[in-house]
């Protein structure tokens, strides 16, 4: 049985689209479509359940899904089980990031990784929003912030210590706040996933309680790199991994406020499917990872657990 095959079915059957299968594999569609239809002249069943608006598994479809990944993931530990470990790692990975780490703490690292392992093929996607990790046919992601319920196996990598920021412009025409009723006063550059979707708000712990006090906005961002740029240009405050700012810090363009009411370290956790065994691509990647950022990174036991009653969390770094 092919498992060129196998591995299109598969991903078909995830995406429930023979459209986004081709455009993810970088194949024809009409390949995708031959090859579904070519399994399943093999096994002697319909596998898929085909209409204009959907795709999705029969049941005698959703039997051979489970068997058709536990095979696939044998073979590959088959192919690299007598592979030289000099060879290093092989295949295609494909990973997403948050923008900031990725651009200052992981690609300025890759060349060494790839130069170890020359056989990779590594595709790297960076957003701060939440990708489906699924249905986006990626490998792993890493996420900064606080996880919801999730069926995708998480490991803990450390937690960012937070930071209050503002320009020394935004202080010469506002002052420099040092109590929770001074922010009234203030403004502060709200992060939202979702444009609007949040009021703005001033985290911080009072113990080991995540608070919020809510502030007035002048802008409201999605991203990282905008947030930063907002705060640089004096348009309010922000809340801030430390390590993505430290260095607009020693330069004297952002200053520090409020030091003793920053928001609860965020924790950092690399996020994979559910699988019996993971592949040694990935499993190489996870621990790559977790080496390059544990310099950086708090322990795990320092990000504060989430409340179901507490909102979600408003600063930057997702």
């Amino acid at each position: 049985m092919d498992l060129t095959a196998l591995r299109i079915f598969v991903r078909v059957a995830e995406l429930g689209s023979f459209t986004q299968t081709a455009d993810q594999l970088g194949l024809a569609k009409g390949r995708v479509s031959a090859a579904v239809q070519k399994l399943e002249m093999q096994v002697g069943t319909r596998l898929l359940q085909r209409t204009t608006r959907q795709v999705r598994l029969t049941a005698d479809g959703e039997q051979f899904l489970g068997r058709c990944k536990a095979l696939i993931e044998d073979a590959e530990n088959l192919q690299a089980m007598f592979q030289p470990v000099k060879s290093g790692l092989r295949g295609r990975l494909r990973i997403d990031l948050p923008t900031a780490l990725a651009r200052r703490l992981i690609i300025p690292r890759l060349p060494e990784f790839l130069a170890e392992n020359p056989a990779l093929e590594l595709g790297i996607s960076t957003t701060d929003h939440q990708v489906d990790l699924i249905h986006e046919g990626f490998d792993c992601v890493l996420r900064v912030g606080f996880l919801r319920d999730t069926e995708l196996v998480a490991r803990p990598v450390g937690a960012m210590q937070m930071c209050n920021l503002a320009s020394p412009a935004y202080l010469a025409v506002y002052g420099t706040p040092t109590t929770l009723a001074d922010l009234d006063q203030h403004r502060i550059v709200h992060y939202a996933a979702k444009l609007g979707t949040q009021g703005a708000g001033w985290e911080y712990l009072e113990g080991t309680q995540r608070r919020l006090h809510p502030m007035r906005s002048a802008i409201v961002v999605n991203g990282t790199d905008a947030a930063q740029a907002a705060c640089l240009a004096g348009l309010g405050m922000v809340q801030a991994p430390l390590v993505g700012a430290q260095h607009l810090i020693d330069a004297g363009q952002l200053v520090s406020v409020m030091p003793d009411l920053t928001a609860a370290a965020m924790p950092v956790t690399l996020l994979y499917p559910h699988r019996r065994q993971v592949p040694p691509r990935v499993q190489g990647i996870l621990n790559w990872l977790t080496q390059v950022l544990e310099t950086f990174l708090q322990d795990a036991d320092a990000a504060t657990s989430l409340p179901s009653s507490t909102p979600a969390p408003r600063h930057i770094g997702r």
